[in-house]
């Protein structure tokens, strides 16, 4: 079965919403341009943590959240993926989420790679290994050099990065590190990208922190086969 670049992303630009199927269509990702670097017994021991939020089972859903899962899904199963799953508990909390995640996708106002990029970026900055395996491939997929990617897993400052991916990473790097942005890096994305650029970046970098947040506390299990693909930050 192919899953597309849109199922995966409003599964999760939308990071998140990874079906069955998209462990082995990451699994494939992986080997051909190379992986991400091997996981660390820490991060191994917390991939091992079980999860607080499984998959409910219809029997055991509210009224709400049956309906809400059904408008997820569009009336065709009351079942949801990814971190959804977590969020189903508050059946509105998901459907809003899952609208503002189509919106991120669907905006042209950034580039898909430098998107996938800011997301990337969100995850190291969290050790969100979901949203990683997730969109990892993805964003070799859309351009991003595989070096790049593997420097960012190690938590260093990715050499090699084109003048555009410069500009993305250091805002969302003093974003995520200084809850702030510098004026020379929000000059250099608002001349490129617009407001309109500067709005939709910060929003798929808050978009992902809060997944990040939900899916840490959650525990969400990587999809089936996955290995924990990045290791935790040297110390």
């Amino acid at each position: 079965m192919t899953v597309s670049r849109r199922d995966f992303v409003i599964a999760g630009v939308g990071s998140a919403c990874a079906l069955a199927t998209t462990g082995v269509k990451m699994a494939e990702a992986q080997t051909t341009q190379g992986g991400p670097p091997h996981k660390e017994p820490q991060a191994a021991r917390q991939s091992m943590l079980p999860d607080r939020m499984p998959e409910l089972s219809e029997g055991n859903m509210t009224p709400a959240q049956k309906q809400a899962a059904a408008e997820f899904s569009g009336g065709k199963a009351l079942s949801v993926p990814g971190p959804f799953v977590a969020l189903l508990r508050s059946p509105e909390v998901m459907l809003r989420t899952k609208a503002l995640g189509e919106y991120l996708y669907s905006t042209k106002s950034v580039p898909s790679k430098l998107k996938e990029f800011a997301i990337l970026i969100t995850a190291r900055q969290w050790t969100q290994q979901y949203t990683w395996d997730i969109h990892y491939p993805i964003a070799l997929n859309a351009g991003l050099d595989q070096q790049v990617a593997q420097a960012l897993a190690e938590g260093s400052r990715p050499e090699g990065m084109t003048p555009e991916e410069q500009i993305v990473y250091e805002f969302c790097t003093e974003l995520h590190r200084n809850q702030s942005v510098s004026d020379p890096a929000y000059a250099r994305v608002a001349g490129r990208y617009g407001e309109e650029g500067v709005i939709d970046l910060l929003s798929i970098c808050g978009f992902y922190t809060f997944m990040s947040m939900i899916l840490n506390t959650a525990r969400t299990a990587l999809p089936k086969g996955a290995a924990t693909p990045l290791p935790s930050f040297p110390r």
